[in-house]
Protein backbone atom coordinates (compact mmCIF):
# COMPACT_ATOMS: atom_id res chain seq x y z
CA UNK A 1 0.00 0.00 0.00
CA UNK A 2 2.77 2.43 0.60
CA UNK A 3 4.37 1.67 -2.64
CA UNK A 4 1.03 2.32 -4.07
CA UNK A 5 0.69 5.91 -2.09
CA UNK A 6 4.03 6.94 -3.30
CA UNK A 7 2.81 6.33 -6.92
CA UNK A 8 4.59 3.22 -7.73
CA UNK A 9 3.07 0.71 -10.33
CA UNK A 10 2.64 -2.19 -8.08
CA UNK A 11 2.10 -6.29 -9.07
CA UNK A 12 1.60 -8.81 -6.43
CA UNK A 13 1.76 -12.12 -7.04
CA UNK A 14 -0.91 -14.43 -4.82
CA UNK A 15 -1.11 -17.97 -4.58
CA UNK A 16 -4.19 -19.26 -6.41
CA UNK A 17 -5.93 -20.30 -2.48
CA UNK A 18 -4.98 -16.99 -0.95
CA UNK A 19 -7.12 -14.20 -0.05
CA UNK A 20 -6.72 -10.44 -1.11
CA UNK A 21 -9.55 -8.94 1.17
CA UNK A 22 -7.00 -6.60 2.92
CA UNK A 23 -5.47 -5.73 -0.78
CA UNK A 24 -9.09 -4.12 -1.90
CA UNK A 25 -8.73 -0.71 -0.77
CA UNK A 26 -5.71 -0.45 -3.43
CA UNK A 27 -8.17 -0.92 -6.07
CA UNK A 28 -6.69 -0.46 -9.88
CA UNK A 29 -3.76 0.50 -8.24
CA UNK A 30 -2.14 -2.94 -8.25
CA UNK A 31 -2.56 -5.68 -10.53
CA UNK A 32 -2.76 -9.17 -8.34
CA UNK A 33 -1.28 -12.46 -10.32
CA UNK A 34 -2.41 -15.54 -9.35
CA UNK A 35 0.17 -18.83 -8.97
CA UNK A 36 -0.10 -22.13 -8.10
CA UNK A 37 0.99 -23.14 -4.91
CA UNK A 38 4.09 -25.22 -7.27
CA UNK A 39 5.16 -21.68 -8.35
CA UNK A 40 3.36 -22.50 -11.77
CA UNK A 41 2.23 -19.07 -13.49
CA UNK A 42 5.71 -17.40 -12.02
CA UNK A 43 7.62 -16.83 -14.70
CA UNK A 44 4.55 -15.87 -16.48
CA UNK A 45 3.57 -12.78 -14.19
CA UNK A 46 7.25 -11.49 -13.91
CA UNK A 47 7.13 -11.23 -17.52
CA UNK A 48 4.11 -9.53 -17.54
CA UNK A 49 5.11 -7.03 -14.44
CA UNK A 50 8.68 -6.29 -15.69
CA UNK A 51 9.50 -4.88 -12.59
CA UNK A 52 12.44 -3.41 -12.06
CA UNK A 53 12.50 -4.86 -8.04
CA UNK A 54 11.03 -7.73 -6.35
CA UNK A 55 9.80 -7.33 -2.54
CA UNK A 56 9.87 -11.42 -1.48
CA UNK A 57 7.35 -11.46 2.06
CA UNK A 58 6.15 -14.81 1.14
CA UNK A 59 6.83 -17.41 3.88
CA UNK A 60 5.88 -20.33 5.60
CA UNK A 61 6.14 -19.91 9.62
CA UNK A 62 6.27 -22.63 12.28
CA UNK A 63 7.62 -21.92 15.68
CA UNK A 64 7.99 -25.55 16.09
CA UNK A 65 7.41 -27.89 12.96
CA UNK A 66 5.77 -31.69 12.88
CA UNK A 67 7.32 -33.72 10.12
CA UNK A 68 3.99 -33.00 8.21
CA UNK A 69 5.43 -29.59 8.02
CA UNK A 70 8.69 -30.28 6.12
CA UNK A 71 7.23 -30.63 2.81
CA UNK A 72 5.66 -27.12 2.91
CA UNK A 73 8.16 -25.37 4.98
CA UNK A 74 11.39 -26.23 2.09
CA UNK A 75 8.64 -25.79 -0.31
CA UNK A 76 7.53 -22.31 0.33
CA UNK A 77 10.94 -20.91 1.69
CA UNK A 78 13.06 -22.76 -0.44
CA UNK A 79 11.36 -24.05 -3.70
CA UNK A 80 8.70 -20.79 -4.09
CA UNK A 81 11.99 -18.91 -3.51
CA UNK A 82 14.32 -20.14 -5.65
CA UNK A 83 11.58 -19.95 -8.52
CA UNK A 84 11.03 -16.59 -8.30
CA UNK A 85 14.92 -16.35 -8.83
CA UNK A 86 14.88 -17.86 -11.67
CA UNK A 87 11.90 -16.26 -12.97
CA UNK A 88 13.55 -13.34 -12.24
CA UNK A 89 16.52 -14.57 -13.91
CA UNK A 90 15.11 -15.45 -17.36
CA UNK A 91 13.32 -11.65 -17.44
CA UNK A 92 16.07 -9.46 -16.78
CA UNK A 93 15.23 -8.75 -13.40
CA UNK A 94 18.06 -8.60 -11.39
CA UNK A 95 17.23 -6.45 -7.34
CA UNK A 96 15.99 -8.61 -5.05
CA UNK A 97 14.72 -7.47 -1.42
CA UNK A 98 14.27 -10.02 0.58
CA UNK A 99 13.20 -10.60 4.10
CA UNK A 100 14.72 -12.67 6.77
CA UNK A 101 14.06 -13.48 10.12
CA UNK A 102 16.48 -12.70 13.94
CA UNK A 103 15.44 -16.01 14.78
CA UNK A 104 18.89 -17.23 12.44
CA UNK A 105 21.23 -15.76 15.23
CA UNK A 106 20.07 -17.61 18.84
CA UNK A 107 22.03 -17.10 21.13
CA UNK A 108 23.64 -13.75 19.63
CA UNK A 109 25.22 -16.01 17.11
CA UNK A 110 26.51 -15.51 13.40
CA UNK A 111 24.23 -18.49 12.87
CA UNK A 112 22.52 -20.70 14.77
CA UNK A 113 18.92 -21.41 14.01
CA UNK A 114 16.49 -21.33 16.49
CA UNK A 115 14.21 -23.55 14.86
CA UNK A 116 13.57 -25.46 10.79
CA UNK A 117 11.72 -22.03 9.80
CA UNK A 118 14.87 -20.00 10.24
CA UNK A 119 16.97 -22.98 8.95
CA UNK A 120 15.08 -22.42 5.58
CA UNK A 121 15.05 -18.66 5.57
CA UNK A 122 19.10 -19.14 6.20
CA UNK A 123 19.21 -21.38 3.54
CA UNK A 124 17.56 -19.33 0.89
CA UNK A 125 19.98 -16.87 1.34
CA UNK A 126 22.88 -19.17 0.53
CA UNK A 127 20.88 -19.73 -2.61
CA UNK A 128 20.45 -16.31 -3.29
CA UNK A 129 24.65 -16.06 -2.96
CA UNK A 130 24.49 -18.49 -6.40
CA UNK A 131 22.24 -15.85 -8.53
CA UNK A 132 24.60 -12.68 -7.14
CA UNK A 133 27.85 -14.26 -8.31
CA UNK A 134 26.50 -16.17 -11.65
CA UNK A 135 24.59 -13.72 -12.35
CA UNK A 136 24.78 -10.26 -11.10
CA UNK A 137 21.66 -9.90 -8.45
CA UNK A 138 21.67 -7.12 -6.33
CA UNK A 139 20.10 -8.54 -3.08
CA UNK A 140 19.39 -6.89 0.54
CA UNK A 141 17.85 -9.19 2.82
CA UNK A 142 15.80 -7.48 5.75
CA UNK A 143 16.40 -9.26 8.97
CA UNK A 144 13.49 -9.14 10.96
CA UNK A 145 12.87 -9.06 14.85
CA UNK A 146 8.82 -8.87 15.67
CA UNK A 147 6.43 -6.49 13.57
CA UNK A 148 3.08 -5.51 14.99
CA UNK A 149 0.47 -2.74 13.04
CA UNK A 150 -3.24 -2.49 12.76
CA UNK A 151 -5.29 -4.69 11.22
CA UNK A 152 -3.14 -7.84 11.88
CA UNK A 153 -4.72 -10.99 11.44
CA UNK A 154 -1.50 -13.07 12.19
CA UNK A 155 -2.18 -15.61 14.98
CA UNK A 156 0.83 -14.02 16.62
CA UNK A 157 1.73 -12.63 20.51
CA UNK A 158 -0.12 -9.11 19.94
CA UNK A 159 -3.18 -10.99 18.07
CA UNK A 160 -3.53 -12.82 21.67
CA UNK A 161 -2.87 -9.26 23.49
CA UNK A 162 -5.54 -7.62 21.90
CA UNK A 163 -8.08 -10.38 22.01
CA UNK A 164 -7.78 -10.81 25.83
CA UNK A 165 -8.15 -7.21 26.32
CA UNK A 166 -11.15 -7.24 24.47
CA UNK A 167 -12.75 -10.32 26.16
CA UNK A 168 -11.00 -9.90 29.67
CA UNK A 169 -10.59 -13.79 29.79
CA UNK A 170 -7.62 -15.51 30.78
CA UNK A 171 -4.29 -15.40 28.56
CA UNK A 172 -1.74 -18.56 29.27
CA UNK A 173 1.80 -17.34 29.64
CA UNK A 174 5.39 -18.40 29.56
CA UNK A 175 7.82 -17.44 32.08
CA UNK A 176 7.75 -14.18 30.30
CA UNK A 177 11.81 -13.70 30.34
CA UNK A 178 12.08 -13.95 26.71
CA UNK A 179 13.02 -11.16 24.90
CA UNK A 180 10.55 -9.60 21.78
CA UNK A 181 11.61 -6.68 19.92
CA UNK A 182 8.79 -5.17 18.50
CA UNK A 183 9.12 -2.45 15.12
CA UNK A 184 5.93 -0.78 14.23
CA UNK A 185 4.61 -1.65 10.51
CA UNK A 186 5.39 1.87 9.19
CA UNK A 187 8.80 1.37 9.89
CA UNK A 188 9.11 -1.58 8.46
CA UNK A 189 8.04 -0.73 5.09
CA UNK A 190 10.09 2.16 5.15
CA UNK A 191 13.08 0.25 6.16
CA UNK A 192 12.35 -1.82 2.75
CA UNK A 193 12.24 0.93 0.79
CA UNK A 194 15.84 2.27 2.73
CA UNK A 195 17.03 -1.30 1.47
CA UNK A 196 15.79 -1.07 -2.45
CA UNK A 197 17.89 2.01 -2.56
CA UNK A 198 21.00 0.45 -1.83
CA UNK A 199 21.00 -1.39 -4.51
CA UNK A 200 20.12 0.80 -7.29
CA UNK A 201 23.70 1.45 -8.12
CA UNK A 202 23.42 -1.65 -10.33
CA UNK A 203 26.33 -3.74 -9.34
CA UNK A 204 25.91 -7.00 -7.85
CA UNK A 205 25.99 -7.32 -4.26
CA UNK A 206 24.62 -9.21 -1.26
CA UNK A 207 23.76 -7.40 1.69
CA UNK A 208 21.97 -7.61 4.69
CA UNK A 209 20.42 -5.27 7.24
CA UNK A 210 18.87 -5.98 10.64
CA UNK A 211 15.31 -4.02 11.64
CA UNK A 212 15.46 -3.33 15.53
CA UNK A 213 13.68 -0.77 17.64
CA UNK A 214 17.24 -0.60 20.02
CA UNK A 215 14.98 -1.76 22.89
CA UNK A 216 14.16 -5.17 23.01
CA UNK A 217 11.83 -6.00 25.90
CA UNK A 218 10.80 -9.06 28.14
CA UNK A 219 7.99 -10.95 28.00
CA UNK A 220 6.74 -9.38 30.93
CA UNK A 221 7.88 -5.55 30.04
CA UNK A 222 6.19 -6.06 26.75
CA UNK A 223 2.62 -7.07 28.46
CA UNK A 224 3.38 -3.97 31.22
CA UNK A 225 3.76 -1.74 28.57
CA UNK A 226 0.85 -3.12 26.63
CA UNK A 227 -1.17 -2.65 29.84
CA UNK A 228 0.09 0.67 30.14
CA UNK A 229 -0.68 2.31 26.80
CA UNK A 230 -4.12 0.73 26.07
CA UNK A 231 -5.63 1.16 29.36
CA UNK A 232 -6.32 -1.79 30.54
CA UNK A 233 -5.57 -5.00 33.14
CA UNK A 234 -4.98 -8.32 30.99
CA UNK A 235 -5.56 -11.94 33.34
CA UNK A 236 -2.19 -13.29 32.25
CA UNK A 237 -1.44 -16.69 34.30
CA UNK A 238 2.68 -16.35 33.64
CA UNK A 239 4.04 -19.99 34.19
CA UNK A 240 0.83 -21.44 32.57
CA UNK A 241 2.65 -22.99 29.41
CA UNK A 242 6.18 -24.35 29.39
CA UNK A 243 8.70 -22.38 27.69
CA UNK A 244 10.53 -23.47 24.50
CA UNK A 245 13.35 -25.24 24.17
CA UNK A 246 15.72 -23.07 22.06
CA UNK A 247 13.20 -19.41 23.59
CA UNK A 248 15.39 -16.23 22.76
CA UNK A 249 16.59 -14.77 26.09
CA UNK A 250 19.59 -13.18 24.29
CA UNK A 251 19.19 -10.41 22.14
CA UNK A 252 21.16 -10.34 18.16
CA UNK A 253 23.18 -7.07 18.01
CA UNK A 254 25.54 -8.25 15.38
CA UNK A 255 23.66 -6.51 12.24
CA UNK A 256 23.68 -2.47 10.81
CA UNK A 257 20.55 -1.29 10.19
CA UNK A 258 20.06 -0.11 6.26
CA UNK A 259 21.83 3.37 5.63
CA UNK A 260 19.35 7.01 6.75
CA UNK A 261 16.53 4.17 8.32
CA UNK A 262 15.81 4.54 12.20
CA UNK A 263 12.69 3.75 13.96
CA UNK A 264 10.13 6.27 14.57
CA UNK A 265 7.18 5.05 16.23
CA UNK A 266 7.74 4.36 19.83
CA UNK A 267 5.90 1.27 21.30
CA UNK A 268 3.26 3.09 23.44
CA UNK A 269 2.10 5.27 20.08
CA UNK A 270 2.49 1.96 17.81
CA UNK A 271 0.11 0.36 20.39
CA UNK A 272 -2.61 3.00 20.69
CA UNK A 273 -2.56 3.43 16.47
CA UNK A 274 -2.83 -0.65 16.21
CA UNK A 275 -5.85 -0.94 18.88
CA UNK A 276 -8.86 -2.33 17.23
CA UNK A 277 -12.25 -0.03 16.71
CA UNK A 278 -14.10 -2.28 18.92
CA UNK A 279 -11.59 -2.04 22.13
CA UNK A 280 -12.27 1.73 23.34
CA UNK A 281 -9.72 3.06 25.56
CA UNK A 282 -10.02 3.27 28.85
CA UNK A 283 -7.93 5.21 31.46
CA UNK A 284 -6.79 2.56 34.60
CA UNK A 285 -7.40 4.47 37.80
CA UNK A 286 -4.31 5.61 39.48
CA UNK A 287 -3.02 4.24 42.97
CA UNK A 288 -2.76 7.74 44.52
CA UNK A 289 -0.48 7.37 48.57
CA UNK A 290 -1.82 9.65 51.08
CA UNK A 291 1.07 11.17 53.35
CA UNK A 292 -0.34 11.80 56.81
CA UNK A 293 -1.05 15.25 57.76
CA UNK A 294 2.04 17.10 59.96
Amino acid sequence: MALAAAGWDVHIVLRSRSSSTQLQALGDRMTVHRVGDDGTGLGEAMRLAAPDAVFHLAAMFVAEHRSSDLAPLVQANLLFATQLLEAMRSCGVRLLVNTGTAWQHFGNRDYDPVNLYAATKQAFEAIATYYVNAHGFAVATLVLFDTYGPDDTRPKLMRALWDAASSGAELDMTSGGQLLDLVYIDDVVDAFLAAERTLRDGGAVQRRYGISSGQPLSLRQLVATFEDAVGVRLQVKWGARPDRTRDVFVPWTGFDAPPGWRPRVALRDGLRRSMPPNLKRRKTPRLETRLPLR
